[in-house]
């Protein structure tokens, strides 16, 4: 099964909308495929977006390939890029701002909510409640206005009056500046200490972290197990931080977790400490985030290949990249 982190979905009642990551980073989203996974709730939507006879041979085989729709493309890159955007400083990957993500998410969510799909992951009145605790002063104020004037539309014609003014007083109060940069890069680990057992460095799994914590690079763990006075100690120190987060690591031996680290935000990463009971001897590892084993785990080639697909959307147009993509370039951060 291709990993979440390749395949943009937009999800319906019923269904699934999957893009080609590599086509959608590059601004040509040739074609989709829409997954049935359940033909009646589907049905109500199904032929409007595809129409008969592609509706009928999905209803037949369970899918059907058809040519991109864009409404649906943008939707697609802008859930993708909530959840798996690489931001990265080291490896030239600009950091995004949340509440445009949110916002430019709720008029794409929007634009196709009607008349087409139903049951999206979140309504453009969630994203746009999302969006309008984060947005303050932003590089590209007028795109921002706009946004808002069209959502303010939207939420007048579902009579949520509410939203609908909330929006018109965000449209009113958007005003040029820069977002403060919220990264601390990591500090270096210092001069291996006295007592020092043995040392590593281990890379973040995306899936197993929440989007937009941590620098997406990789190696940017550090553990070590120190022999300290009373105690086997482990350290963990995480470098590259975006925001604070409740985040722990936790240490495994053959695979068995043995021990959890809570990680505390501090000068420019995330670190903690833990006594063992006693040091593994080999096949240690360390897992940062989540161990769940329902979460499919990202690799390093899943990384590479992400990262790489994002760099080559600096040769796009403006026009062709999202507004959070080109407020991170206009507000040079």
């Amino acid at each position: 099964m291709t990993h979440p982190v390749h395949t943009p979905v937009v999800a319906a009642d019923g269904g699934l909308v999957r893009f080609a990551l590599a086509d959608l980073l590059a601004g040509v989203p040739g074609s989709m495929r829409v997954e049935l996974t359940d033909a009646a709730a589907a049905e109500p939507w199904l032929t409007r977006l595809v129409g008969e006879e592609h509706a009928l041979a999905a209803l037949a085989s369970g899918h059907v390939d058809v040519p991109a729709r864009p409404e649906l493309a943008t939707l697609a890159l802008l859930l993708w890029a909530r959840r798996w955007w690489p931001a990265s400083p080291a490896l030239g990957v600009p950091s995004l701002d949340p509440a445009l993500l949110d916002l430019e998410a709720a008029v794409a969510t929007a634009a196709v909510a009607e008349g087409m799909l139903d049951g999206f992951e979140a309504t453009p009145g969630e994203l746009f409640d999302a969006a309008v605790e984060g947005l303050a002063a932003t590089p590209v104020a007028d795109e921002v206005r706009g946004l808002c004037t069209r959502l303010s539309a939207w939420f007048d014609d579902q009579d949520d009056v509410v939203r609908a003014e909330a929006a018109a007083r965000l449209a009113d109060a958007a005003m040029p500046g820069q977002r403060a940069y919220a990264l601390a890069a990591g500090a270096g680990s210092g001069a291996a200490e006295d007592g020092v057992l043995t040392e590593g460095r281990t890379s973040v799994d995306w899936a197993r972290v929440p989007p937009g914590v941590l620098d997406a690079a990789e190696n940017t763990v550090t553990w070590r197990i120190v022999a300290a006075p009373t105690a086997i100690r482990l350290e963990v120190e995480v470098a590259g931080v975006f925001a604070d987060a409740t985040l722990s690591a936790f240490a495994t031996h053959d695979g068995e977790v043995v021990a959890e680290i809570p990680l505390h935000l501090g000068a420019g990463q995330f670190a903690g400490a833990v006594d063992l009971d006693a040091a593994p001897s080999v096949h240690f590892g360390l897992i940062v985030g989540v161990t769940a084993e329902d979460v499919t785990g990202t690799t390093a080639a899943d990384r590479a290949e992400v990262v790489s697909l994002v760099r080559a959307r600096e040769a796009l147009p403006p026009e062709a990249r999202t507004l959070a993509e080109r407020a991170a370039v206009d507000g040079e951060f």
